[in-house]
């Protein structure tokens, strides 16, 4: 088994952004991290920015919308690695036009969730096996506050305002799936919990944001490196616990 005595960790969407970013940091505290990427040849530059660094860092080939691309990357781990430590599920996208729950087009909904939320559960279903493995394994569900219903209801909170419910709703199915998981492992090792980064100058963020990625991938990497005491089924940002 190639690397068996470092922590293994695969990242999805990882070859820009809070993804990128999130490998790197989890490289710098000596994972070999696997930058999943569905363009392998975007996931191969990446992965050589993070070994220009110094860090152990793989490619894999990984569209989470692929039912065969995730079967063939959980079948590559297992061949090289035989297990997986951390799954840290970032890959997302977000629509134009999204916005009103009247009339935002039912095929900008269904995207959103193909992606945001059953990639999310298909990808975890598969490497679950391979966590298991794993002397205490980690899954990270990288959510948002926008899929908060309680920060959406509440007409004080800063986010009152924010609604797209296309991408709302498939963070708060991601937010629904963690709970969920995190109960049925609630007798094992492993941890699962959501993630805001926050509010990001990525792709999807924009430049207005006031955070820097660097900030951004904190709580993924925070949640990544839980001690066996931590907790699991919850919703963070930079260690404090949101209302679901």
């Amino acid at each position: 088994m190639a690397n068996s005595e470092k922590r293994i960790a695969m990242i999805t969407g990882a070859n820009k952004g809070i993804g990128l970013e999130t490998a790197r940091q989890l490289g710098q505290l000596g994972f070999t991290v696997l930058v999943g990427c569905r363009d392998l040849s975007r996931g191969k530059e990446a992965a050589s920015k993070l070994a220009g660094e110094k860090l152990d860092a793989q490619a894999i080939e990984l569209d989470v919308t692929s039912e065969s691309s995730i079967k063939a990357a959980a079948g590559r781990i297992e061949g090289a690695f035989g297990r997986l430590d951390v799954l840290v599920n970032n890959a997302g996208v977000g629509a134009r036009d999204d916005g009103a729950a009247s009339s935002t087009p039912l095929s900008v909904v269904r995207r959103m969730f193909e992606t945001n939320y059953f990639g999310l559960v298909a990808v975890t279903q598969a490497m679950l096996p391979l966590i298991r493995k794993s002397a205490g394994g980690r899954i990270v569900n990288v959510s948002s506050i926008l899929g908060s219903i309680s920060e959406h209801a509440d007409p004080n909170s800063v986010i009152y305002q924010m609604k797209m419910v296309a991408y709302d709703s498939s963070k708060t199915a991601v937010n629904a799936f963690t709970v969920h998981l995190a109960y049925e492992l609630r007798d094992t090792k492993i941890k699962v919990n959501a993630a805001h980064p926050g509010w990001v100058k990525t792709d999807l963020g924009g430049p207005q944001a006031p955070l820097e990625v660097a900030q951004g991938a904190k709580t993924s990497v925070m949640l990544a490196t839980l001690p066996d005491s931590g907790p699991s089924g919850g919703y963070y940002h930079m260690g404090v616990h949101l209302r679901w």
